[in-house]
């Protein structure tokens, strides 16, 4: 069966030029011109990717990326936008987005990213084995892909909890920034970028009592993380 994709770009030409190649690539392909109408057929479901431009009329990707993941909706999410910065890419990350592709771009690299993210997509549903981590008062259940700190359940983004699979699977190992990018982000060559760090921040803020001095995710200076099993 073949995947079937949500393209969001307002500009006509090339909606109907990606759309063409997506098509060609055996995608199927739903098509989306504003944020309203993203939003809405993105929360119908039946979507293995959302190719979602940043720049829209009316509701804007970051904000679509972000109600969508605040709806639980963990659909990959593919930014496309003509902001390089570093810290609008951060701020891509940090509503939900999973990969970013900054125009202009080539379309043999936006199939490339599309592939990557689906096969990293589908691997993590069928990872779902009924498998439960649980050191101290931390739990987390492959098979119902939650974590549990004392009791309650946590509320982690997919990228977040990738991230703390991870970890949880590797204990006591020192983990570096490439490593951990080509693992759970699936990165051939290290692009340079501070999203291990960011998501490791945000990871701690969630499960640590004290983010300066944690207990869980320790850094290794100058190397990576370390996940201490307690």
């Amino acid at each position: 069966m073949a995947y079937r994709l949500l393209l969001v770009e307002d500009e006509v030409g090339i909606r109907v030029a990606l759309e063409d190649r997506l098509l060609a690539a055996g995608y199927q392909v739903v098509t989306a011109s504003d944020g309203t109408e993203a939003f809405t057929r993105a929360t119908q479901g039946g979507l293995d990717l959302i190719i979602l431009d940043l720049v829209l009329p009316g509701k804007g990707g970051l904000e679509v990326c972000h109600e969508l993941r605040r709806m639980g909706i963990d659909t990959p999410v593919l930014m496309l936008t003509a902001k390089a910065q570093l810290k609008d890419k951060l701020e891509g990350f940090s509503m939900g987005a999973d990969d970013y592709l900054t125009k202009p771009f080539d379309v043999a690299e936006l199939l490339a990213r599309t592939k990557a993210l689906l096969r990293r997509s589908t691997a993590w549903n069928e990872a779902r084995a009924n498998q439960v981590y649980e050191f101290g008062n931390l739990r987390l259940d492959t098979k119902q892909t939650t974590v549990w700190l004392s009791g309650k359940r946590l509320d982690l983004s997919m990228k977040e909890y990738d991230l703390l699979h991870y970890f949880v699977t590797h204990p006591r190992e020192t983990l570096s920034r490439d490593e951990l990018l080509k693992e759970v982000w699936k990165y051939e060559d290290r692009p340079p970028t501070r999203t291990v760090d960011v998501h490791v921040g945000w990871l701690r803020k969630k499960i640590e009592d004290d983010t300066k001095n944690p207990r869980w995710i320790r850094t290794i200076y100058g190397i990576g993380y370390q996940f201490v099993a307690q």
